[in-house]
């Protein structure tokens, strides 16, 4: 434990720990506060624990641990009104933590914080009832943070799904990633920096906890789409292409792409083949031992959705030779995809079963015969963007039927006609918002915008209905009551929420599927300006800006077809390839 020196004042301190060399500064606001100490393994259950004891300065919980608390209380804001406290953390030799602390101007951060919110919370008129919803997802997102986290011989501070789980966690963080982008794009470069590896880096191609889901590469491609930092693309493309070809089974001990079929599994990695626990086919996969002759879909698809991703980084670079690579992956597993995985009769795509020699021999069937894949793993073709005009009519149709997987509360993990639909699963009978963030952009990129928008919608209504009502972040939502379940102060899967805000809620804002590359945007005059460089198939795009009386759309100098979906919201259709679109009153 360290040395506790309180100051004068009462509402700052300087800690010295005896194995580490600088020393640590607190210094807070309050009216009345007093400094606590916590032994005990963690926080989370040991503050619940004694939520009741306000005389105790000494608390004592399970395990081993210590924490300095500076407990202020009580906090009391009259009705209609608002108040704000402010804590500082700092570090260095003690004379310099010393001076932070005494010398901190709180005045002066207090109006820096308003002047801050006021310009990063302007939303529209429509998004008004969305906030405090919204801003109870941002405070979550923001105080996850866990330390120490130990990675590659170091400690690091890091975001967390929930405090539950203070260690990596590889897809929930690139959601975390992709909420954080809406909150703070230097947070957001952090938490997604914190899963790559340095170009050649002997030891590991990225880091690895939990489902091998690489959306640190969906994440990347938000956050170009957002800056267009010419700086972060080079910095982050050659730290990223060795987490794809790993998971193409093309990188150093890689063992997904081993089955004569071409498609891919990481079951040798995680039991989860890309973060859905308890999906039907996956249980029935390690009930039976079936790891080594039986791939998902999704993994296949995972790679060609990032190829793509990465292949369009490649272009910006220069890079000819990754091009021409990737696009011979796209190639060999769309063929797979379709040649062994489609099922036209049940209208998805399919586990696949080999062979002990790797040949694949067939689709994977429920005990009644059915496709045993009915869910978002059968469907995840659709936002690779691998699928003929019939398929994806066919998954288009699923996807948005009351009898199959559209609910109240949005889109369902699994098929509620299928014979292995539970109504008391994780996953399985419950709505998760991380694969609907990824359906929704493919939405956009293949022209669907009704589907999309009432995704996005729905989403946002669900969420604001149980935050209102509760107060409380939750994992997943149950398609039978309606409500919010899993853990309650929950980040991760749940951040694409703010991303849906932001798009359809924040002026200056340009949202576009998958396969658009913004080469260049300039949101002026007070948001009722667009000017956008794009490439690729942009199809429908969502720019959002101030109200307007009507806003002219142009695409190449030619008029182009858009909607409002609220007021200075616009849908806009676009017919692909380079071009600039204009928005102007």
């Amino acid at each position: 434990m360290p040395d506790i020196e309180i100051c004068p004042d009462g509402r700052s301190l300087i800690l010295k720990y005896a194995d580490c060399p600088v020393y640590y500064g607190l210094a807070w606001t309050g009216d009345d506060s007093e400094v606590r100490q916590i032994f005990a393994e963690e926080l989370d259950r040991t503050l619940r624990y004694f939520v009741q004891e306000h005389v105790q300065r000494v608390l004592r919980g399970a395990g081993e641990g210590h924490f300095t608390n500076a407990f202020v209380r009580p906090i009391a804001v009259p009705p209609h009104a608002r108040r704000m406290l402010h804590g500082l953390v700092c570090a260095g030799t003690r004379e310099e933590v010393s001076e932070r602390v005494r010398s901190h101007d709180f005045s002066r951060a207090a109006q820096d914080t308003g002047t801050e919110v006021a310009t990063t919370n302007q939303v529209t008129k429509a998004g008004q009832p969305y906030l405090f919803s919204q801003e109870r997802m941002a405070a979550t997102l923001l105080t996850n943070v866990v330390y120490p986290v130990y990675t590659r011989r170091r400690y690091i501070r890091h975001y967390t799904p929930g405090k539950w789980w203070d260690c990596l966690y590889t897809w929930d963080s690139g959601f975390i990633a992709l909420g954080l982008l809406e909150l703070d794009i230097e947070r957001a470069i952090d938490c997604l920096n914190a899963y790559t590896t340095p170009p050649g880096d002997p030891q590991a191609a990225f880091i690895h906890h939990g489902s091998p889901a690489p959306i640190q590469i969906y994440a990347f491609g938000e956050l170009w789409n957002r800056t267009q930092d010419r700086g972060l693309l080079e910095y982050f493309y050659p730290r990223l292409r060795p987490m794809y070809l790993f998971l193409a089974g093309r990188l150093g001990s890689s063992t997904t792409r081993t089955m004569k079929s071409g498609l891919l599994k990481t079951w040798d990695y995680f039991y989860n083949s890309a973060g859905w626990d308890d999906y039907p086919p996956q249980v029935h996969v390690h009930r039976h031992g079936l790891e080594g002759t039986v791939t998902p879909v999704i993994n296949t698809a995972h790679a060609i959705r990032t190829g793509k991703i990465l292949q369009m980084a490649a272009r910006a670079l220069g890079l000819p030779d990754d091009v021409t690579d990737y696009e011979a992956d796209i190639a060999a597993w769309t063929d797979a995809l379709n040649r062994y995985a489609w099922d036209g009769e049940a209208g998805y795509f399919s586990y696949v079963t080999h062979d002990d020699a790797g040949r694949p021999v067939g689709i994977l069937r429920h005990a009644s015969g059915a496709n045993y894949d009915m869910g978002l793993d059968g469907a995840s073709p659709l936002f690779a963007g691998v699928c003929d005009a019939g398929q994806e009519a066919s998954l288009i149709v699923r996807l948005s039927s009351p009898e199959r997987m559209w609910t109240r509360v949005g889109v369902s993990t699994v098929d509620q006609s299928a014979a292995y639909y539970k109504v008391n699963g994780y996953w399985n009978g419950a709505v998760w918002f991380p694969y609907q963030w990824i359906v929704w952009k493919a939405l956009l990129g293949l022209g669907h915008g009704d589907l999309a928008h009432r995704i996005g919608r729905t989403a946002l209504d669900v969420w604001k209905a149980e935050v209102d009502a509760t107060y409380n972040c939750f994992e997943h939502f149950i398609v039978q009551s309606g409500r919010g379940a899993g853990w309650h102060h929950f980040g991760g899967l749940s951040a694409p929420v703010l991303s849906w805000f932001g798009a359809y809620h924040r002026p200056g804002r340009l949202t576009c599927g998958f396969d658009t590359w913004v080469a260049r945007q300039e949101f002026s005059d007070g948001n009722r300006r667009l000017t956008a460089e794009l490439a690729g198939r942009p199809r429908l795009v969502i720019a959002t800006l101030a109200p307007a009386p009507a806003y002219r759309v142009t695409w190449n100098g030619q008029p182009a077809a858009a909607r409002e979906l609220y007021p200075g919201v616009l849908e806009i259709t676009l017919p692909g390839g380079v071009g600039e679109l204009q928005v102007t009153v």
